[in-house]
């Protein structure tokens, strides 16, 4: 008789799902209430406690799972090519950037204090690096900004594009104390961004409004 002791057990379909169950739980309840008990995350879910441990042994475990997912996320939706109707895909350099700000907003618009927890909470450094190549993608508008003169060339490009990164953010700070709208945060990253790479209200307005409902997603 052959021995299966050596097959990888594949997990069983109603843990996986339950495991589902509770990071999406657990990515609305925190949303809501930041400091939301575990056991709370549980019944959110429709689940025990005893359940919940079952799959994360603590607080800490079940951010980190929230944080990567997120940032997995994230890059799936804003990295070139991604989800993009073939040609749509913007190639000059500040159409690119607004894009990204645009694609940014829509992913973290309903999660925006969960979203603002990960990237400057405990979780920071890790989501950090799982962000790299979003970091690298946005660094490489810059500095092709930078080369073809639309950009502002004072600030070297791995500077400019940190303060970039730190634009988009503040908008979802402030989105997390005063109510904006889901139109007005696109609006206000879209601007922020634009303007730190060096261009004038006008500017940023007129490719603000050619983004195209294609390249915004």
């Amino acid at each position: 008789m052959p021995s299966t002791a050596s097959r990888p057990r594949a997990p069983r379909r109603d843990a996986t799902e339950n495991r589902e169950s509770l990071l999406l739980a657990a990515g609305t309840l925190l949303n809501r209430d930041p400091n939301a008990s575990l056991e709370a995350v549980a019944a959110e879910a429709g689940l025990s406690r005893r359940a919940l441990y079952g799959h994360f042994a603590n607080r800490d475990d079940l951010l980190r799972e929230l944080a990567l997912r997120g940032a997995a996320r994230i890059n799936a939706a804003l990295l070139p090519g991604a989800g993009a109707v073939p040609g749509a895909e913007p190639t000059d350099p500040a159409f690119q950037l607004a894009t990204v700000g645009a694609r940014l907003w829509n992913e973290v618009d309903h999660v925006r204090t969960m979203a603002l927890i990960t990237v400057r909470g405990p979780q920071a450094l890790l989501v950090g690096d799982a962000l790299l190549p979003l970091r690298e993608h946005v660094r490489g508008i810059v500095e092709r900004g930078i080369t073809d003169g639309s950009f502002r060339d004072d600030i070297d490009a791995h500077t400019l594009a940190h303060l970039i990164e730190s634009a988009a953010i503040s908008v979802l700070d402030e989105s997390t104390r005063h109510e904006i709208s889901t139109a007005e945060g696109r609006r206000l990253v879209v601007l922020s961004v634009l303007a730190l790479a060096g261009f004038g209200h006008a500017e940023a307005t007129t490719i603000l409004t050619t983004l195209t409902p294609e390249e915004e997603r």
